[in-house]
């Protein structure tokens, strides 16, 4: 299956620690680009997302964010009233040797190592609850780079059928256009009352005619929409090939356009380039 590079998920969890809020965004890149915001007590878990991601990615630039909320127990805050005495009693008796304007105030004191306590937070279940939840974000955005995938498959092969149209015009109507091209050089050359060589005139409606044949550029555009038709079948992680092709198929596009002897054709050969350009920039999104 064919994936999209573009996505998004969010999978929120209240776990025993507190509640865990991810949020991953993914975009087309030509490589893989992993960026992470995680909360200082949970980035040791970066290695082990960054496995998680490239087991599954192999393209696009994915944003992962996590804001975790500790529960309210985790928040309390405990006051060591005894440390809290000691240094106010050691203050006094330093502003009686050095005299007043010296004492501590409440925030010196709250500042001073083991005045202030929190219970301890369980990394082992926060990290445990962080890398459940990513999982479960992760297997979202999948799915919807999966749901992408497919409508972008629906777009390029409704593409391709334009395309193959297009061609098969060409190919209708090209003997007509030779036909009248040579018509109208008779007609031209009859008004301007100029004796025509017979042989003359038939040598240079074959160079006319090599130059005007396309049927070689048109068989290859066929190929290329067959190849790129069984790409897209295959699935899988097909952006590069895709891209590739795209630059074949506007070859082809632009050889047409430059040998057309007609508006039918030039004008067939720019909705061509229209059709191609359009696939084009859908595929930078496959991965």
């Amino acid at each position: 299956m064919m994936l999209s590079m573009t996505a998004f998920a969010r999978c929120d969890h209240e776990g025993q620690e507190g509640s865990f809020y991810w949020e991953i965004r993914s975009v087309n890149s030509r490589y893989l680009e992993l960026h992470f915001r995680l909360p200082d007590t949970l980035k040791s878990i970066e290695g082990e997302l960054r496995e998680a991601i490239r087991a599954k990615l192999t393209r696009g630039k994915v944003e992962c964010s996590l804001k975790f909320v500790a529960n309210s127990s985790q928040q309390n805050l405990t006051i060591n009233e005894t440390l809290v005495s000691q240094l106010n009693e050691a203050s006094d008796q330093v502003h009686n040797i050095i005299g007043p304007g010296n004492a501590l105030d409440a925030l010196e004191i709250l500042k001073w190592p083991g005045v202030i306590s929190q219970p301890e937070l369980n990394m082992g279940q926060a990290k445990s609850d962080a890398l459940t939840t990513f999982s479960t974000a992760l297997l979202q955005l999948l799915e919807m780079r999966e749901r992408e995938g497919k409508a972008l498959t629906t777009f390029i092969e409704q593409r391709l059928q334009g395309i193959d149209q297009e061609v098969a015009k060409v190919k209708a109507i090209l003997p007509e256009i030779l036909i009248a091209q040579r018509e109208n050089l008779l007609t031209r050359l009859a008004d301007l009352a100029i004796k025509v060589d017979e042989e003359r005139f038939e040598q240079e409606m074959v160079i006319l005619l090599q130059k005007a044949d396309v049927d070689e550029e048109l068989d290859r555009l066929q190929a290329h929409l067959q190849e790129v038709a069984r790409i897209l079948k295959g699935g899988g992680t097909v952006g590069r090939r895709l891209d590739f092709m795209m630059q074949e198929l506007n070859r082809e596009a632009n050889t047409l356009s430059s040998k057309s002897i007609s508006h039918l054709t030039t004008k067939i050969a720019v909705e061509l380039k229209v059709l191609i350009e359009q696939m084009r920039e859908q595929i930078q999104n496959i991965e």
